[in-house]
């Protein structure tokens, strides 16, 4: 599994004594780094509610995305990103696009990501035109714990 190297960036020292972890992180490049199977719990939502459930870390996959909010998301990062909501919901039939949320929306108010740049029409027409492209996910998921 995908681990961060401390002393590879002065952010990541910083946080390198936190708990905080994702599934996946798609990079501006289009590429996936998997840090948690996806049937164990990732440190992504901190305190957070979702449909009045608290705790979303105990029944959500965290996808983050690299990005800021200034830079918009870049075009790969959004077929990337279909691709690989595509395969999961294959696993997954009851992950519909309307619970596909982002941090801003469990933790209003303490995260904002994805953020003013993520073009969430986009990535609900991605995952929802038979036909549009969307980057097949050919890296091999690691679902169990």
């Amino acid at each position: 599994m995908g681990k961060l190297d401390p002393s590879a960036h002065p952010f990541f020292q910083e946080i390198a004594t936190l708990k905080v972890s994702a599934h996946f992180v798609i990079q501006r490049s289009g590429d996936v780094t998997q840090y948690v199977p996806v049937q164990r719990r990732a440190w992504h939502a901190g305190l957070s509610v979702w449909e009045g459930r608290e705790g979303c870390n105990d029944f959500s996959i965290g996808i983050e995305l690299e990005g800021d909010a200034k830079t918009p998301f870049e075009d790969t990062q959004y077929s990337t990103l279909a691709g690989l909501i595509s395969q999961l919901q294959g696993r997954y039939p009851a992950l519909g696009v309307d619970r596909i949320v982002g941090h801003e929306h469990v933790a209003p108010g303490r995260k904002w990501d994805p953020g003013p740049m993520f073009d969430w029409s986009r990535l609900r027409m991605l995952l929802g035109e038979p036909g549009v492209s969307a980057r097949s996910c050919d890296w091999p998921l690691i679902w169990e714990k």
